[in-house]
């Protein structure tokens, strides 16, 4: 009898215990566990990482090199001048013509501003991947920092049940060196407080990894631990998923790059085109015949003027224009594909947000309540010695189980719910995708020839 006595005392410490950690809720400002100074909000996070994270920096050098690609392409070829002289010898040095000529090209059938609406689809493709980037970034944040916050409270959930099995453990101890409590219960409080240990210590580390995550992120892995200012269980966010699906359908990022990639394919194809008509080229000089003793030869200033062009004859671009007309088809069919992929990450996202959050509307109000209920009929059974100690500890553990289980669906709620408000990109740290560049008009290089008078 003494000995229920006793094992009773100490679920019955047990249990408040519990109760107090149950009534402390969620609805808390989150503090990581290990030293720290300074709170942290997440509009602090977020405009660290876009200052720091080096990916924001890349896709904005995207941008800066297509806005370059653009201007170089604004500008005519430059004309050729040079000198020029014929009939040079030394044995008659006054036998000779000297020539100043300039040669301009010529850009036929629209090649240049074809190669403008090509860049131009490039710069709608580089900017669209920097807003995405910096989305990236910011979601990635977010979803760091609401798996903190997680983790945070599992710790503080670990820590309080483990002091609970320690101090269960002390007190079995205790009794048993009196001859109140049996050595198959000790050993059965020892396992459990043993479980309780290392539960905690992976949630430690689990906290640890994170933080080094979220802090890695903002560009900054030194960031030293910090609280974080957040409450996992205030306003729950609700999404209209019909909503964000019409919204994503129309408004992806990655669709208007598959979009932009579909002009760029036809500006290419236009211009390739139009690469069967040669460029012309206009050269004119003016020189000076020094043939002085030559009879019926004129002597003083000369003046010439050519024009001319490469004859399609063998290259009329077949290769070139095929090759383009197959680039624009697979810009085509990659808009589809990229529809398609997007509404299965899409269906995949929003399950799992339902889920979750169907998890956190139903678990306080019917699986915390009934575990606490199941906990407490257990330990009045085994006040009254209708049930064993370790079946009050099984409903311990089942209540402590289902409190994790309830911060790990207020984790995924929040962060399937960053995910669906930022239009299904993440990964913070993935390079932005490079801009495939329009290639400049070719200019042939014609030789400069004078035919003598």
């Amino acid at each position: 009898m003494k000995r229920y006595v006793a094992l009773a005392a100490i679920a019955v410490s047990s249990v408040l215990s519990v109760l107090w950690l149950a009534d402390r809720g969620l609805g808390q400002e989150s503090r990581p566990a290990g030293p720290a100074d300074k709170f942290l909000r997440l509009e602090d996070l977020e405009r660290m990482a876009l200052q720091r994270n080096p990916t924001v920096r890349q896709a904005d050098a995207v941008v800066r090199g297509v806005l370059g690609r653009r201007t170089q392409a604004s500008f005519y070829p430059n004309p050729i001048v040079g000198v020029q002289g014929e009939d040079i010898t030394a044995r008659e040095p006054g036998r000779s013509k000297y020539f100043v000529f300039l040669q301009q090209s010529i850009i036929t059938g629209s090649k240049r501003r074809n190669v403008r609406e090509a860049i131009q689809q490039e710069l709608v493709h580089a900017e669209t991947e920097q807003a995405m980037q910096k989305q990236r970034v910011v979601n990635a944040v977010r979803l760091l920092f609401y798996e903190a916050l997680g983790a945070t409270r599992l710790v503080e959930v670990r820590r309080e049940l483990a002091r609970i099995a320690g101090e269960a453990v002390e007190t079995s101890k205790e009794l048993f060196n009196i001859g109140q409590a049996d050595q198959p219960d000790v050993i059965e409080v020892e396992i459990e407080a043993e479980r309780a240990q290392l539960e905690g210590a992976s949630a430690e580390r689990d906290l640890e990894r994170v933080w080094r995550a979220l802090a890695t992120m903002v560009g900054d892995p030194a960031l030293p631990r910090a609280h974080l200012v957040g409450d996992l269980e205030a306003e729950v966010p609700a999404v209209d998923t019909d909503a964000v699906e019409a919204q994503l359908l129309r408004d992806s990022p990655e669709l208007r790059i598959a979009r932009a990639r579909i002009e760029h394919a036809k500006a290419s194809l236009a211009r390739t085109r139009a690469d069967r008509i040669p460029n012309l080229f206009v050269r004119g000089g003016l020189g000076y015949n020094f043939e002085r003793f030559a009879r019926a030869k004129d002597v003083g200033v000369e003046a010439h003027f050519e024009i001319g062009m490469p004859l399609p004859i063998f290259d009329r671009k077949q290769g070139a224009i095929a090759t383009a007309e197959a680039q624009l088809a697979l810009a085509q069919d990659e808009l589809r594909r990229a529809e398609l992929e997007l509404r299965t990450r899409l269906d995949s996202v929003v399950t799992r947000y339902r889920d979750a959050r169907s998890i956190v509307e139903r678990y306080p109000r019917e699986v915390l309540l009934r575990a606490q209920r199941s906990y407490e009929l257990y330990l009045n059974r085994f006040r009254q010695m209708a049930a064993a100690y370790p079946q009050v500890l099984i409903a311990q553990r089942t209540l402590g189980q289902a409190r994790v289980e309830y911060v790990r669906a207020l984790v995924d709620v929040w962060q399937h719910a960053v995910i669906l408000r930022g239009q299904l990109v993440t990964d913070g740290l993935t390079a932005p995708a490079p801009v495939p560049g329009e290639p400049p008009v070719t200019i042939e290089a014609v030789p400069f020839t004078v035919t003598s008078p």
